[in-house]
């Protein structure tokens, strides 16, 4: 027996192929500056691309009754990449799984109307580091 069917819903191919493609450019752009440093990334940058992958994993929380418990490693790993990156935490959900902030109707993401610009936070050295 078969999970998933052989035909998404109408949109939804489309879309996770877009989302596949995105993320295979973004990984290009970045590769080429992944000589030490933060490897070209901007604090907007991140966040997006943060918010790219908590979206797409509780997208994907509908795909299987147990896909939202295997999924929480990625979310609370993201949680601590935002905290290390020192970026705003994740939107809250509701009971429902949805964002707890309404989203816009012009622009569905749901960070993009609190950002502002912000500048670098100074570096500093990792801790927790073993010698």
């Amino acid at each position: 027996m078969e999970l998933l069917p052989m035909i998404a819903a109408p949109g939804v191919g489309e879309r996770a192929d877009a989302a596949a493609d995105a993320a295979c450019h973004l990984y290009d752009a970045v590769a080429p500056w992944s000589g030490g440093g933060p490897g070209g990334w901007s604090r907007t940058a991140a966040e997006d691309a943060a918010e790219a992958i908590e979206t797409t994993a509780h997208a994907l929380a509908h795909i299987h009754p147990r896909a939202e418990v295997i999924l929480a490693p990625v979310h609370a790993a993201l949680a601590d990449l935002r905290r290390q990156l020192e970026l705003p935490p994740a939107d809250a959900l509701t009971a429902d799984g949805v964002p707890a902030t309404p989203r816009t109707v012009g622009n569905p993401r749901r960070t993009r109307w609190v950002r502002v610009l912000t500048p670098p936070a100074p570096r500093r050295p990792p801790t927790g580091t073993a010698s």
